[in-house]
């Protein structure tokens, strides 16, 4: 009975794999049509679906419930600093994302439009994720900036020792009293949605991830922006008040966010926009050299502090 049912696998392979070379192969629209109207999709039951879904998450979430990293927001900076931590593959990152959707703000340029102004030397992290430019001298200009995003997403994703938890909000940090200091140690999180309703709903109780640093990059303030910097402030472990970011100036902007990107407490690391809340820096506008640039910086703060040279 075994090797019958072995048999009907196969052939059943066989014949979903001729589909779909029957696609490929056609030549005409009319033959491609044609070869649509064949096709019958192999068969699942729909409990395989949600153990296959189930089942790869929550051993996701027991093996990064102890990491090395996490990173919070997977914006333009958060995501440069996943792409450089990436690539050591010892060193185990766990992305945490409150939106459905990761990419912040760097789907689109300024006020929505579609071009994404990168200045050099920034545009060398372009060149290594192969995204294609218009170079006009001081600065680059990727048609859309999807193509940056959806890039550099897709060579985090496809890394073994990366994770994003995505739709997945950081409620509070996780921070031990050491011998010297406090030290953020992890960060506490619970689903976007529970996080976002927590007066219309009974109790619900988070979790948490113990990490041994903690890179936060969750942009400029606003309802879901700066939420690390302010929760450091509201306990007084920031070394100075949050002095909040100035006025808009590119030509001072983008330098002051990446020079300040620091461990600015034990542990915890600010990357990108959020830098600018913590230090009082100029915002930047609709330029993105920074972000990439303070997100590289940030995964080489964070590999000092882990020991690698």
């Amino acid at each position: 009975m075994l090797r019958a049912g072995l048999g009907v696998c196969k052939r059943m392979c066989s014949v979903h794999h001729n589909m779909a070379l029957a696609i490929r192969d056609a030549t005409t629209v009319t033959e491609k049509l044609e070869s649509f109207d064949k096709v019958s999709f192999a068969p699942i039951r729909e409990s395989t679906v949600s153990r296959e879904m189930t089942s790869r998450y929550m051993t996701d979430m027991m093996e990064h419930a102890d990491t090395d990293v996490v990173i919070i927001g997977a914006g333009s900076a958060g995501l440069s600093c996943a792409y450089e931590l990436s690539k050591h593959p010892d060193i185990k990152v766990s992305i945490v994302e409150q939106n459905v959707a990761p990419g912040g703000g760097c789907w689109v340029g300024g006020q929505l439009f579609s071009a994404m102004v990168v200045r050099k030397p920034a545009h060398c992290i372009l060149d290594e994720l192969e995204v294609p430019y218009d170079d006009k001298g001081d600065y680059v200009v990727v048609k859309h900036a999807a193509l940056f995003t959806s890039s550099i997403l897709r060579q985090v994703l496809l890394r073994p020792n990366v994770k994003l938890f995505n739709a997945v909000a950081v409620e509070d940090l996780l921070i031990r009293h050491e011998e010297g200091g406090s030290a953020v140690r992890g960060v506490v999180t619970n689903w976007s949605l529970v996080a976002q309703n927590h007066e219309n709903m009974s109790c619900m109780d988070p979790q948490v991830m113990e990490a041994k640093i903690v890179v936060s990059s969750t942009g400029h303030d606003g309802p879901m922006g700066a939420t690390s910097a302010k929760r450091l402030e509201s306990i007084g472990l920031l070394p100075d008040r949050l002095p909040g970011m100035s006025a808009l100036d590119m030509s001072t902007a983008e330098d002051g966010v990446l020079h300040m990107t620091q461990e600015v407490v034990p542990g915890l690391v600010f990357a990108g926009m959020e830098v600018a809340e913590v230090r009082g820096c100029n915002r930047m506008g609709p330029t993105f050299g920074a972000m990439l640039m303070s997100g590289v910086k940030a995964a080489n703060v964070v590999l000092k502090a882990l020991g690698k040279e």
